[in-house]
């Protein structure tokens, strides 16, 4: 038991006596950190935009599919537009708000507008 003790005392000592990190070495990782972040963030900023562009290219495919089983479902040929679809449940309320960004041409096909509203 006494071993034990003498133990716990010697290990409280040198814990007490151990110095902490110098200077140097603190920025040298901080230098580390940002260097690996600068390498990152273009990386993650990429994606974002990739998924960005597949989410508008999901959403035009969706509005496209609407606007196609509405044409076939009504019998009908040429334009039909988003509020139209909207009115007789074809689009939901998120959809319609987000349809600002699209419209269909003459020949029903969906299309991005030039400047997107946000």
């Amino acid at each position: 038991m006494n071993k034990v003790k003498r133990y716990l005392i010697n290990l409280l000592k040198k814990s007490r006596t151990q110095q902490g990190f110098t200077l140097i070495e603190m920025v040298v990782v901080v230098a580390i950190i940002v260097l690996l972040v600068l390498i990152i963030a273009p990386n993650l900023m990429k994606q974002k935009k990739n998924a960005d562009t597949k989410t508008s290219d999901a959403f035009k495919s969706t509005l496209q599919t609407q606007v196609d089983l509405y044409k076939d479902e009504k019998k009908l040929d040429g334009k039909v537009d988003f509020t139209t679809l909207h009115k007789d449940k074809y689009l939901t309320d998120d959809q319609f708000k987000k349809s600002a960004n699209y419209d269909v041409n003459d020949d029903g096909e969906v299309i991005a507008k030039s400047s997107p509203a946000k």
